[in-house]
């Protein structure tokens, strides 16, 4: 009786096709090479796609908004996609031990996307917006994103160890918050005229792109550690 129940405990494996685990990736991956080639197309010259929200955004910019817009647009740099990444590993462990490790694997999955990020960033070298409608500081090339990039991949993994560790409902909900903290930071690089908006939905399929890619590895290891006494049973993505 007691192994029926601490079985049960044990969060769900994936479902689903294998080939649409598969797709989800590929599809990404596609989306964005269609994307970069579409902002590369035009040898430097923003379409109409990136300069309407950017002179909008320039146009109605008051000192509070602008204000605002750096502390949500922070978040999404320095030490927090990491901690917010090994949050997540932590929260889908189940001992002490299965859970340090699973937030240090999130963290190095977190990591190792940055660094692929920054290459393609190095590759495809598209310019920023003109430095003079800048409300925050910025360097580097701009497509894709990299603070975009970065909140979204936090945000997933943070959203992955909460479904597992609060099950379905509260998951769900903690989930969504997660992603609209994502987004709300790649609008605020928009709004802040670093990036033009491409730059960001780059950043968001990049991102997509790495999930579908990683998250079924850190599931498998984490349903491959014991079960957790009276942890919900959730399906883990």
């Amino acid at each position: 009786m007691t192994d029926r129940r601490s079985a049960s405990r044990r969060p769900s494996p994936p479902t689903g096709p294998a080939w649409f685990r598969l797709l989800l990736p590929v599809v990404s991956a596609a989306a964005f090479a269609l994307l970069a080639w579409f902002v590369l197309a035009g040898h430097g010259v923003p379409h109409s796609l990136d300069t309407g929200p950017h002179r909008w955004s320039v146009a109605h910019r008051p000192h509070a908004m602008a204000t605002t817009a750096r502390i949500v647009t922070d978040s999404g740099t320095g030490p927090f996609p990491p901690l917010a990444a090994a949050l997540g590993g932590w929260l889908a462990g189940s001992t002490v031990r299965h859970r340090v490790a699973g937030a240090l694997l999130a963290a190095a999955v977190l990591l190792a996307g940055q660094a692929v990020r920054m290459v393609l960033m190095l590759t495809l070298h598209r310019s920023r917006p003109p430095a003079a409608d800048w409300a925050a500081f910025a360097s580097g090339h701009a497509f894709p994103s990299g603070h975009t990039s970065s909140s979204a991949l936090a945000a997933g993994l943070l959203a992955w160890g909460l479904l597992r560790a609060l099950g379905p409902a509260a998951g769900r909900v903690a989930a969504a918050s997660c992603v609209l903290i994502a987004v709300a930071v790649g609008c605020t690089r928009v709004y802040l005229g670093v990036h033009w908006p491409t730059d960001v939905l780059g950043g968001w399929l990049f991102a997509a792109c790495w999930l579908s890619a990683t998250l079924p590895l850190l599931t498998a290891y984490a349903n491959a550690g014991p079960p957790a006494p009276g942890r919900p049973t959730c399906v883990a993505p």
